[in-house]
Formats: structure tokens, sequence, C-alpha cells
């Protein structure tokens, strides 16, 4: 069975990677779209393994501390944005001073800036703002959940894995109030790399804490933290881009991957530590 892969975006990538990170290479803006869109394409995977730091079962629940979880939550948000805002000064100060050899990545944070720019400049984002160095939220987000919730692909579906951005808050509600089980990342792998949230399951999920279980502290408060011998099988995957190519599907994200692989890699080896 394959699991489809769905990339939802306020804008898109340009058809073929700039040959010079100029400024003046990257002034048209065809490729800049201000119609929310959903892509899509088959992402062949009948099932794969998930990481975490959970036991399993046997272990009594640990009550969650919703503000404090929130506020951590909040501050480490604010220190992944100041080194990706670093990063990017830093890539792009060194291209423009050796060329795209000295730093073949610096395009990209090129193209993330001018629609972080665009969308603020044009008041197409939404909270949280600014939306500089997150998947940014925009005006139609919620209609483009409703399009995907259309999709055949999304209809079929028992297990959806979605990302915790803001913009895609309500695929997240509609994945639950469909009966479907989510799984989500944990924000920063907070407590473990994924959260699992069954309405079927007795959890105190129901259909009036749903809206609440689609936020970052309602994932970890009604969810359950998936173990390193846990498989899952996912029919359909949604992840938020900063920028998607509409012909190839290629995206960018963030600019935090790196980031986040030294996280994934230090927990996997090192235990967290």
């Amino acid at each position: 069975m394959d699991a489809t892969l769905i990339r939802i975006t306020s804008s898109f990538l340009p058809k073929h990677r700039p040959n010079s990170v100029s400024r003046s290479s990257l002034c048209s803006r065809s490729w800049i779209n201000s119609n929310r869109m959903l892509l899509y394409h088959n992402y062949s995977s009948a099932s794969f393994t998930v990481a975490g730091t959970g036991s399993g079962g046997g272990e009594e629940p640990v009550a969650l501390d919703e503000s404090a979880y929130e506020a951590e939550r909040l501050r480490l948000d604010a220190l992944a944005r100041q080194s990706m805002a670093e990063a990017s000064a830093r890539e792009t100060m060194e291209a423009d001073d050796g060329g795209e050899a000295e730093d073949p990545k610096a395009w990209k944070w090129i193209i993330r800036k001018r629609v972080w720019d665009l969308m603020e400049a044009r008041n197409f984002a939404q909270n949280p703002r600014p939306v500089h160095h997150r998947i940014p939220n925009f005006v139609g987000a919620s209609t483009a959940a409703q399009k995907l919730g259309e999709l055949e692909e999304f209809q079929r579906a028992s297990c959806v894995k979605v990302n915790p951005d803001s913009p895609q808050k309500q695929v997240r509600f509609l994945t639950l109030s469909d009966g479907k089980k989510l799984l989500t990342p944990q924000p920063r792998l907070r407590t473990g790399f994924f959260s699992v949230l069954d309405p079927h399951s007795n959890t105190g999920l129901n259909p009036s804490t749903m809206l609440e279980a689609c936020t970052s502290v309602g994932a970890a408060k009604y969810g359950r933290p998936i173990g390193l011998d846990e498989k899952i099988k996912v029919d359909l995957i949604v992840i938020g881009s900063v920028a998607v190519d509409p012909t190839t599907g290629a995206r960018l994200g963030k600019g935090e991957v790196g980031i986040r692989r030294a996280r994934v890699w230090n927990a996997a080896v090192y235990g967290g530590h």
C-alpha cells in the first residue's frame, strides 16, 4: 500500500534552481503564486518504524504541567528561529563574498526570505507573526485543509501523519474528527519523536477535546509518545512548506533540517545527553 505525501504551501519554488545567488537573478516573481495550493504525489512506503523515548507500557502517566510545557516550547522555538536567522545571514553573506561555490545552500535562504517578506508585506500571513523562520501560517489555510479533506487519498486514510505547525492545525482537527489516527512529531523532540492520537482510544480524546488536542500542548496531553520498538502503518503524510515547485513537488522548509538531524542523532546515539 502506498502512503501519499501532501504538501501545503502559500508559494512555489522556481521551476529551476537559480544559477546564481545574486539578488538580481531572483527578481522575477513568476514562481510566487498567492493562491493556496495542494500538491501531492505517491510516496511509496507500506510502513515505517518511528523512534521515541517512551517505554511502550507499564509506567504510570506523569501529569503534564501545561503552562511550563508551553513556556518551554516557546523558548525553544525562539532559540531555533534565532539559530536559523544566524545561519541564513552567514550563508548568504558567504555566497555574496565568494559566489555560489562558497555555500550552495544560500539560494534556499534567499527564496525563503522573499516568500516570508512577500507574505508579510501583502498581509497574506497569519499568526504567529512574523512568519520568518517558520512554516508560515497564511490566509486560506483552513480552506486548504477543507480541500485536502475532499481528496480521495485523505478519505481512504486510516492513519495520517501531520506536522505540528500552525497552518496545519485544521488538518489535524479534520483527521481526528473523521475518526482517523493522527501521528504528529513532538515539537523540539520534547517527550519523544512522535505522538499518536487515536480518537478510538480511552485517553480523554473526544469531540469536546479534539480542538485542544490539535495544539502542541494538547498533543502532549492526549497523545501517546512512540517508543523505539513501535511500528506504525501510515496512509497519508501531510507536510507544510515555505515554497514548493508545482512541477516536481520539490519543497523548501524553514531551514531547520540540520538542527533537527543533530537532535535526532543525539537522542538516538546518546540517549539525548
